[in-house]
């Protein structure tokens, strides 16, 4: 028998059409004729592995959700919860987990995915729902954070901070706001934006350095929070 031409249509190529139709064109571009020609399929056979347009978009989402490193997460003694990370010291576990180190570790990979994949934060922005690699990302991390010694509530209120703060710095860049003539920005009208038309072409330099300055000012917060929580909780 001979083999097909083109290989069979499967929930891994559509994910990996939409997800180019996203990156390069946006949520917009994404419909079952524009997939289906990109696949050389008719229209649809692509109805036999998504019901709808937002299930695929839903897919593309978890996918880039699923390339977030969650091994900082690991419980096990060799786990990545233990160093610092360069998030700092101050908030070990009893059991040696820094959760501080991880969270740091884990805000930074979860960057880095969105920065990839920006034109999808949208979907991702509205939660795991039933998501697979989204709900592994949210037990991941209030697993660790009850481990640590936060109790389950505020461990809850933990993972939503982050991923507000992590979301928000992918949605759009600040310096890139900005337009790069420096005519634009009149001092009679702006006295302090003098230099704002040079935020344009140090875009990553500013971005990156607002996202880190961010992370760091919150873990801070965080961790001064452990400490009066484990020096006002019994035997502690």
């Amino acid at each position: 028998m001979a083999r097909p031409r083109k290989p069979l249509l499967s929930r891994d190529r559509i994910v990996e059409a939409a997800g180019v139709l996203v990156d390069e064109e946006g949520l917009e571009a994404v419909s079952t004729r524009r997939l289906a020609a990109a696949l050389g399929v008719s229209g649809p056979s692509l109805y036999n592995h998504f019901r709808t347009k937002d299930a695929i978009l839903e897919a593309v989402a978890d996918a880039v959700s699923a390339k977030v490193d969650l091994s900082m997460f690991d419980d096990g003694s060799g786990g990545g919860c233990e160093g610092t990370s360069g998030g700092g010291s101050g908030g070990a576990s009893g059991g040696g987990k820094d959760w501080r180190g991880a969270l740091y570790d884990w805000a930074h990979s979860y960057r880095e995915a969105l920065s990839d994949h920006p034109n999808i934060v949208p979907v991702l922005a509205r939660g795991p729902g039933r998501r697979p690699a989204g709900l592994r990302l949210a037990d991941a991390v209030f697993g660790a954070m009850t481990a640590a010694g936060w109790p389950p509530a505020q461990a809850t209120r933990i993972g939503a901070l982050m991923r507000y703060f992590i979301l928000g710095s992918a949605v759009a860049s600040f310096a890139g706001g900005f337009v790069d003539d420096e005519t634009a920005y009149d001092p009679a009208d702006y006295p302090h934006l003098g230099q704002a038309h040079l935020l344009a072409e140090r875009r990553r330099e500013v971005d990156e350095g607002a996202f880190e300055t961010g992370l760091t000012a919150l873990l801070d917060g965080l961790a001064l929070q452990y400490e009066a929580l484990r020096a006002g909780a019994p035997g502690a």
